[in-house]
């Protein structure tokens, strides 16, 4: 994943984080803020990894973890 990458998905998540300012109460404030960043973390970590193989059980070395082993 590049810089570029995570800013676009980033800014796909901006407009969410602006309209959360209408609330009044903070626990509802607090519980979309979650939800918003848990969500941009997941894509994140999607692209990241990479796709999921077609067989579950086969043992692959991912290749972020091959990177980072070089």
């Amino acid at each position: 994943m590049t810089k570029a990458d995570y800013l676009a998905l980033a800014e796909t998540r901006f407009e969410a984080l602006c309209a959360l300012e209408r609330h009044a109460d903070f626990y509802t404030f607090e519980k979309e803020f979650d939800q918003v960043w848990t969500g941009l973390g997941r894509q994140v970590l999607k692209q990241t990894v990479g796709p999921v193989p077609a067989d579950k059980r086969k043992k692959t070395v991912s290749a972020a973890a091959t990177a980072r082993l070089k």
